[in-house]
Formats: structure tokens, sequence, C-alpha cells
């Protein structure tokens, strides 16, 4: 068995599954055992369905034996669930006290979809209590550490599967996003994680399906990855109000087809929030960012400030608390402080303050409209800090400046998140104390290969590395 199977590529993998270099069994085989050997640090995967993938992996390679020339696209490779998405058969708990032994019965439909596309599911990611916090610990399994460094946070909600893709127990893991959970835990582990388009992947069955701010995603370590996954998980669902039909019909061709930047004009703005950057993350970002008109494209700094909607995001993020609580609002002792303090903040929203936070959404997503019709892509630091230590539940300063409440460190991602437009965030370097770095890629609704194949030339010019903690282990 080949010594690197676990780091490479999912797209490698598939490659040599199919020409019968190494079997599914083999390719399983592979990651359990950096399961076995790195998880019991890391506590990315919180519940493991080895024997059921091990039945999986047969199938697959009975089928690869068959010779069939339609095979699926993700056949035989290994992926996580966040969990918080139902898995038929497979312990769903939400990270709560509250639903420790929760079994669904029927998968959730993007778990669906990627099972027919071959993948093997092998078990769920740790995640904050109901996803509510950016930092992955909670009082059912603990906290998750990062693979750069286990004393460090991942970050959050998705930081089980950040965490497990970055260190080689998966080559693809799905995530959520509604603030920043996909991408911040990306940016954190040094990973690509994308935000998707909303009613691009189905929801389903997630609460409030109208909702344009929770959306699914994959994350990889390379912006091919990505785009292979995002194909798979991407269509359209009668279960969902809102689906939508991508205009392209495959990501991974775009990407894999772009291999220059010649023709784009992007823009780059230092701090959207007005919050401050650190500025050793804020000079990897310029760097990286700038360096792709090297690619040839055309890069201008811009000044782009959303800091005045940052009080609208937490009016929306409130009411988004109540609803998916809702038939749990009776019972908010039950939860921990983090999800139960969210709620009830919340609840305290009145129908004038909605209402204006509403119009601010309005005038923000027309901020981006008007900038995409100058720029291709907005380019910005995923993160205004470095990571901080695993138990602390957010970064109350930047630079020694105050924040003013536990969220305003994510407000790069979440004013993006309040046009409900694609991002995605790509590793951009290293920091002096070996940490990756993220920069943030925002572009127009269905323009994820865009936001990919721009990934994939900052990954050629910038590459990372494997994680150093996990190098060493």
């Amino acid at each position: 068995m080949p010594a690197d199977l676990t780091r490479r590529s999912a797209f490698k993998i598939a490659a040599a599954l199919r020409a019968r270099d190494v079997s599914a069994v083999e390719v399983l085989e592979a990651h359990l055992g950096v399961i076995d050997h790195l998880n019991p640090r890391l506590n990315a995967i919180v519940t493991l369905a080895a024997d059921a993938a091990r039945e999986t992996a047969r199938a697959a390679d009975a089928l690869i034996a068959a010779g069939s020339e339609n095979l699926p696209p993700l056949l035989g490779l290994p992926v996580v669930i966040k969990d918080i998405v139902e898995t038929a058969g497979i312990r769903t708990t939400w990270a709560s006290p509250v639903y420790a032994d929760h079994v669904p019965e029927e998968d959730a439909e993007v778990v669906a979809r990627l099972r027919s596309a071959g993948a093997i599911i092998l078990g769920k990611s740790n995640t904050p209590e109901f996803a509510a916090g950016a930092n992955t610990d909670n009082e059912l399994f603990g906290p998750t550490g990062n693979p750069w460094d286990p004393v460090l946070s991942p970050s959050g909600s998705s930081g089980g599967s950040a965490a497990a893709v970055a260190s080689g127990m998966v080559p693809i893991a799905q995530g959520t996003d509604f603030g920043c959970s996909l991408r911040m835990p990306a940016a954190f582990c040094g990973i690509v994680g994308l935000r998707t388009t909303p009613g691009l992947i189905s929801n389903y069955p997630l609460p409030l399906p109208w909702d344009p701010g929770q959306v699914l995603g994959p994350m990889a370590r390379s912006a091919e990855d990505a785009a292979m996954m995002l194909d798979a998980m991407a269509g359209y669902s009668e279960k969902m109000p809102n689906s939508v039909l991508a205009p392209w019909s495959s990501a991974l061709e775009i990407v894999r087809g772009r291999e220059d930047a010649k023709g784009l004009r992007l823009a780059y703005a230092p701090d959207i929030a007005a919050i401050g950057v650190d500025a050793e993350l804020e000079g990897i970002c310029r760097k990286a960012a700038l360096g792709l008109a090297g690619d040839g494209a055309i890069v201008e700094e811009i000044d782009f400030d959303l800091s005045d909607a940052r009080d609208a995001y937490l009016t929306l993020r409130g009411e988004w608390m109540v609803g998916m609580q809702y038939e749990r609002l009776d019972n908010l002792d039950a939860f921990g402080p983090n999800l139960a303090g969210n709620v009830r903040s919340g609840l305290g929203t009145t129908m004038q303050e909605l209402a204006a936070a509403e119009d601010m959404r309005t005038r923000v997503w027309h901020r981006y409209r008007k900038l995409f019709e100058t720029y291709d892509a907005l380019l910005m630091p995923m993160s205004p800090v470095q990571q901080f230590p695993v138990k602390q539940n957010f970064p109350d300063s930047i630079g020694g400046r105050k924040l003013e409440n536990y969220v305003d460190w994510i407000a790069g991602a979440f004013l993006v998140t309040m046009a409900g437009i694609p991002a995605g965030s790509i590793p951009a370097g290293l920091t002096q104390a070996g940490l990756p770095v993220g920069l943030q890629i925002a572009a127009p609704r269905f323009a994820e290969p865009l936001i990919l194949s721009l990934g994939k030339l900052l990954q050629r010019a910038n590459p990372i590395g494997w994680p150093a903690w996990a190098d060493s282990h």
C-alpha cells in the first residue's frame, strides 16, 4: 500500500482507484489508520462508522472490478459529515447531550447525494452544539484541536470536518456555513472551504428551508477536490423551496481548465468590517491577492466598508437562532449556555428591529451588486486574528482594541453571508509561527467555479505543506 495514500488529493485517489492501482478497501484502511493514530488527540471525528464503511468499500471494489465505464465520481472516497446533518443508521447528535443517542432513519438529502456519487460515509465530525459558535467545543464531546497545533482552535462550527481533512483522516468532508462556519475553520486549518450560493445544495431536512443564510458546502485540501465534491453535492431539489440549478454543468471541468487569471479584474479590501486585522495576516493576504497579477489578473486595492451592517446581522442571526430552535423553545434550559444565550437574545428582537435589518440586508446586496459590475471577485483576509487557544470561546480584541461583542471577530465573514453570495477560504501562506492563513474570495451568485479557479492559482503560488503537528506525529 502506498505510504502517502492519505496525503494524496481526492482527485488522484479517485484516478488510482479507476486505474486499479489501489483498492477502495486499501484507501479506507489507510484513512482509518490515520484516524486511529491522530483522532484521540484531535477529537475531529466523534462517531465512527467503520464497519458500514468497510461494506461500502467492498461494494465499490466490486463495481470497479465489473469494468463499468460510468463509475460514480466520488467512488471509494471516504468522507465525514458534520454532526448536525442526518445520516441514516449513524448517530447524529447535533453535539447536544439531549440527542446523545439519536440515530436517524433517513439521510439528509446532501448525504444521499454523496452516497449516490459513490462516497463512503465514514463518520460524523465535531461541532459546537447545534453549530452555534465559531469554536468547536461542546459538553457532549469536548473540544477539537487544530492539526497544526492541538492546543489551538480549528475555529467553528465545521471545525471537526476541517481538522479531519487537514490531518489526512479523510480527503474531503461536508460542512455548513451561516456566519463563517465553513470558511473560518478552513482558514484556521489550512484547507479550502466553500460557502455556496443559497439553494445550490439542498439543506433538507434542516429547519428554515427558505433561509438564505445557512448553506452546505465542500471542504478539501485543494480547490480541485472541492470542485469535484461540489459537483456531487449540487442539484435541484423538489424538497427545497429555494432550490436552484447552477448555470454550469461541472465546476471541476471549469477549474481544471483555467490555468491563469487573464481577463479578470479583482478587488482587494483589507477590512470590510472596520474591526482591524492582525498586521501579519493582512500582509500575507495582501501579498497573495496582489500576486494574482502574475497570473494575468488586474488586482486593485479598494475601500469597501460594510461596517454599518454589523448590527443588522446580529438581528438577523437572532431571528435565525430562534427559528432553528423553535420546536425546542420551551426546553432551552436543557441546552448549553452558548446556544441558549443566542436563542434568548433573539427572542428579544422587535419587529421594527427586524424590518430595519432586512432593509440593511437589501442595501448590502446592492453594494455588492454594484461592486461586481466592475470587479469579478472581491478578495480579503478570512480571519482578522490568528489561531487562538482551543478552550477560548472567542477572541475579544484585535491588536489591543476591544471588540464590542462575541461575534464581532467574524464580521468579515458574516458581511458576505448577508448578501447571499458564495465565498471561499483559500490557503494563502503561513505565519512566522508556522500557522496557516486563509484568503477569502467572494463573488456573484453561482461564481463557485471562478472562486475555486482562483483558489487553484493561489494554492499553486502559495503552497503551505502539511500541518506541522500532524506531520510529526
